[in-house]
């Protein structure tokens, strides 16, 4: 008898919610997107019952996803729940079983998609069927239906596009007290756990599971996942690349620069479409990760070169406006002055190309400005104007002071053919001056002094420096001096002026000195 009226009030609770289920699926029809749920776990009393162990539960239910928006979830259900004692034959023991159709609402902050914790409320019937009643239950009591509400906790884990899992730990309470015969004027309720696999309709297509912008049905055209949010990892979730920056959500590099189109949108602010951005010969991911220029600006330093350009032309850096450091930037030094902006002194004068152009108005592609015969770095060394020829040979003063024994007078300006001890006519100037200084002072006697830089064999480079020195020599007896008032030597490189360490320093130690012996 007592299993047909259980049996009589599952029938009828059944019966109530399908009708309700069936109504729900009309309203739905346009939504797409019903999931069914099924499942079971455990169930503990909330009574006046001493020991109550926990018993077990079932549910089946209907729900309704993203019904009332991205963050309600409408669910109707029904559970079987069972609630008794820890034995049955005591003065409070108990055996109920509760059949329970239900609405709850759920709450998803983040959104429904593949792992999403929610929060619910519930309202429905708690219809008991007391199996076991203690000796002090009241005899006359009814097993009514009674109102039911309560709440809980939740997550849900979509497993795929039509499978889930659905964990909820909550309670209900009643408005009478039944559940448990053994009267005590508290209303009666039960927590449950229930842990449910949930199929979700393949019409439902119109949901987003991943929240990423796009419907399921788009990522299955598209062929992107349509629980993860972001398919390529590359920063950008699959609905911004396709709705706002056309780019490929298969491809985390979709212009192939090096650089993740998340990365491109969000740090760097270049065209995730556009390998170059700005048009300056280097791709985006070069100038990020490798040369560290500016891959929205096509001349990070302001040179007046393309960045490209300074990296495979000129051979330039990109980061610096001026790479030689001679006062001209790289971009005056290649379009306007035709320099080397990799070399201070283009023409090998003794002068950095910013200061011929900015400092003495000399043209730093000619060593010789004025054509006068003598370095423009000589002449502004000197005093005289590497502009004007006439002063290249000394007027007010046409012979060398002379100076103390043992020290020395660095003939400038003394040229010779190269590794040859042949002076050059444009050496005149300087010899007669020595040529003066000799004939002015009769009584002095000097040793000549050859030198050279490191370059090259350093015995050739000693006997080319003697060579040279013997050279001055003849030229000095040729034009009258007295042979024994000259000697020679060469050094070679063993006494340089200056490190040679640049063509600049080189050329001070390419030098002829004088120096007095009496």
């Amino acid at each position: 008898m007592k299993g047909k009226i259980v049996m009589s009030k599952m029938i009828r609770g059944l019966a109530l919610i399908t009708l309700v289920m069936i109504s729900s699926l009309g309203l739905a029809q346009n939504k797409k997107a019903l999931s069914i749920g099924l499942g079971g776990g455990g169930a503990f009393g909330i009574n006046e019952s001493v020991d109550r162990p926990i018993t077990y539960g079932a549910r089946f239910d209907l729900l309704w996803v993203k019904g009332f928006g991205d963050w309600l979830s409408p669910e109707i259900g029904i559970s079987y729940i069972s609630n008794k004692s820890k034995d049955t034959g005591g003065f409070s023991d108990y055996d109920v079983k509760i059949l329970s159709p239900d609405i709850h609402l759920r709450i998803t902050p983040f959104g429904l998609n593949k792992f999403s914790p929610y929060a619910y409320g519930a309202f429905g019937l708690a219809m008991p069927s007391v199996d076991v009643r203690p000796p002090n239950a009241d005899p006359s009591a009814k097993e009514e239906a009674d109102l039911a509400f309560g709440g809980g906790l939740g997550i849900y884990h979509k497993l795929g596009r039509n499978w889930a899992l659905d964990l909820h730990l909550g309670g209900m309470a009643t408005n009478a007290d039944n559940l448990n015969p053994a009267n005590d004027g508290e209303n009666d309720g039960w927590w449950e756990g229930m842990l449910q696999i949930r199929y979700v309709f393949d019409d439902g297509g119109d949901l987003d599971d991943d929240g990423d912008g796009l419907t399921n049905d788009q990522e299955k055209l598209l062929g992107t996942d349509p629980l993860n949010p972001d398919t390529d990892a590359d920063g950008l979730n699959d609905g911004e690349e396709v709705n706002e920056y056309k780019t490929n959500p298969l491809n985390s590099d979709t212009d192939g620069d090096g650089l993740k189109d998340g990365a491109e949108v969000k740090d760097h602010k270049t065209d995730p479409l556009n390998k170059d951005t700005d048009g300056d010969g280097l791709t985006d991911g070069d100038e990020v990760n490798k040369y560290k220029t500016n891959p929205t600006n096509p001349d990070t330093d302001g040179d007046g070169l393309k960045d490209g350009a300074e990296v495979t032309t000129h051979g330039t850096d990109p980061l610096k406006a001026d790479t030689d450091g001679d006062g001209l930037n790289d971009g005056a030094e290649v379009n306007t002055h035709k320099t080397n902006p990799l070399a201070k002194d283009t023409d090998g004068d003794q002068l950095d190309d910013g200061e011929e152009v900015n400092k003495y108005r000399t043209n730093p592609l000619d060593t010789d400005t004025d054509k006068g015969s003598v370095f423009d770095g000589v002449e502004v060394r000197r005093g005289t104007n590497p502009l004007d020829a006439a002063d290249d040979i000394e007027k007010k003063k046409d012979s060398f002071d002379v100076q103390k024994v043992g020290a020395a007078i660095v003939l400038e300006g003394v040229v010779f053919d190269v590794n040859k001890a042949t002076i050059k006519p444009e050496s005149e100037a300087i010899l007669t001056k020595a040529l003066k200084t000799f004939s002015d002072n009769p009584d002095i006697v000097v040793e000549i002094r050859g030198h050279t830089d490191n370059t090259g064999n350093a015995k050739k480079n000693q006997k080319l420096s003697a060579d040279r020195a013997e050279s001055v020599r003849q030229w000095m007896i040729a034009r009258g001096v007295d042979g024994n008032r000259i000697t020679t030597k060469g050094f070679g490189s063993d006494s340089p002026l200056a490190p040679n360490d640049t063509p600049e320093n080189k050329q001070k130690n390419r030098r002829i000195e004088f120096v007095r012996t009496r």
